[in-house]
């Protein structure tokens, strides 16, 4: 019996030594994924229990690989640095956020430059955007909420913090969104900046209102109040991407049909061309 339990616990420690070596291996992607599989599966990964073993492996590699395997890993690091440094973390997040964005929904409407790339010249300026106009932006006006109501948890405050970030804080953050917007797209005139915010703004002050209060209460229920600003710019970001992608190709859709004539041909002898070698439709459309 003894030297059964020794054979039985011999052969599992050549296992986990086999499993860990597939892991640590320079063997390529997909053999250490089947390995950190396979090791997820039979509960020898550190705060799994094998019950859901894909699920698993992503959160290790989310958090910092398996070293961190059990641990906070790439989140706590993230949250101490919104505690230590939040300006500068939320201009980070939002920045990168804001043109991946915009690339994102340029691969997914199939919107490219003159050059044949998705990466147009409005990555960088949404980054820009996000990172220097939207962050502290967002940053001071949550800090106003979130002092305006400082230690207020009942019921009542809730729902009133809601309706004042939905009346004043997203009106504001929209109205500057838009006029962003607007110059990124290549508006010269207040008049063309003006029609901008005049046609888009109720469109996504309408999103707003039906994401804002649910995400708000999502916040005030499971957030630290340091990580609402980047939750925020999450969901902006899925909202966003799929907004513009529709957009973008609502514009393209335009182009090609003031382009191409309602006959699918190029008029006045003219080849298809990029977005950007297309003559502008007016004032310029909301992004």
């Amino acid at each position: 019996m003894s030297s059964l339990k020794i054979e039985r616990d011999t052969v599992q420690t050549a296992i986990q030594q086999g499993v860990q070596n597939a892991v640590d291996a320079p063997r390529g992607v997909i053999a250490s994924t089947a390995a950190a599989v396979t090791e997820a599966a039979s509960g020898n990964l550190p705060g799994t229990k094998g019950h859901h073993p894909v699920a698993a492996v992503v959160g290790t590699a989310v958090t910092g690989g398996r070293q961190n395997a059990g641990t906070k890993g790439y989140l706590a690091a993230y949250l101490k640095q919104l505690e230590d440094n939040p300006l500068r973390t939320k201009m980070l997040t939002a920045g990168t956020l804001a043109g991946g964005q915009e690339l994102i929904a340029s691969w997914l409407a199939k919107d490219r430059n003159k050059h044949g790339n998705y990466f147009t010249a409005r990555v960088p300026k949404m980054a820009v955007y996000g990172a220097l106009v939207s962050a502290p932006l967002g940053h001071f006006l949550i800090w106003c909420l979130q002092k305006a109501f400082k230690n207020r948890t009942s019921l009542r405050a809730k729902i009133l913090q809601i309706l004042v970030s939905n009346l004043i804080i997203a009106p504001i953050q929209n109205s500057v969104y838009l006029v962003a917007m607007a110059l990124i797209a290549g508006a010269q005139t207040i008049h063309q900046v003006r029609a901008t915010v005049r046609v888009g703004f109720w469109k996504v002050m309408r999103v707003s209102w039906i994401t804002s209060p649910i995400c708000l209460a999502f916040a005030q229920k499971f957030l630290p109040e340091q990580t609402w600003v980047p939750f925020f710019n999450l969901v902006s970001f899925v909202i966003g991407t799929y907004i513009n992608t529709i957009t973008k190709k609502k514009r393209l859709a335009a182009l090609r049909k003031k382009h191409f004539g309602d006959g699918g041909r190029p008029t006045g002898g003219s080849t298809m061309g990029r977005p950007e070698d297309y003559p502008p439709l007016g004032p310029n459309p909301p992004y």
